[in-house]
């Protein structure tokens, strides 16, 4: 009898838990760059440019890497399978906005299955300067939904997205 109440009381916390946390994660950071805004967005929208400056490379510079479509164009993909840092998945590009917005789709394969929406948006900030703001987006699904409880998305990849956005700044400066 007193399993059977535990195994009800760890049903509870769990359907409880699954209640109270969080649906979905937004996570974005902002920098402004000293180009113009038509440079920076020809720059931003090339896959293979990108990785020039993503801070995942950093982490896997070994890391394997096939790209297919025309880069720069509505369904490009950049696919890559790398260290436990990094892991599987692929990047497409799912909509351009000209000289304003390149959104994709992040597909990640391991170490765990989950799509995001991803984005790069451009804005002149006046003076011949461009503020590039770079975040994804998606859903937290039932069970990995629990785990956000205790994981924050925006301190764990938000701190990529500042190195990242520094990085494409000097590189776009220099």
């Amino acid at each position: 009898m007193i399993a059977l109440y535990i195994l009800i009381g760890i049903v509870a916390l769990v359907l409880f838990l699954a209640l109270i946390a969080p649906k979905s994660y937004n996570v974005s950071r902002s920098a402004i760059i000293n180009k113009p805004k038509a440079e920076v967005f020809q720059y931003l929208r090339s896959l293979k440019k990108q990785d020039e400056w993503s801070p995942w490379n950093k982490k896997d510079p070994n890391m394997q890497k096939e790209f297919r479509g025309s880069d720069g164009e509505v369904g490009s993909v950049s696919h890559w399978i790398g260290n436990k840092d990094v892991g599987e998945g692929e990047q497409e590009i799912t909509k351009i906005v000209e000289g304003e917005r390149v959104e994709s789709e992040l597909r990640f394969l391991k170490p765990w299955k989950s799509t995001s929406d991803a984005f790069m948006i451009t804005e002149d900030a006046g003076d011949g300067s461009t503020k590039v703001t770079w975040g994804f987006s998606g859903k937290n699904k039932f069970p990995f939904s629990i785990f956000m409880l205790f994981m924050n998305m925006d301190k764990a990849v938000g701190g990529d997205f500042e190195e990242g956005l520094n990085d494409l700044k000097t590189i776009l400066e220099a």
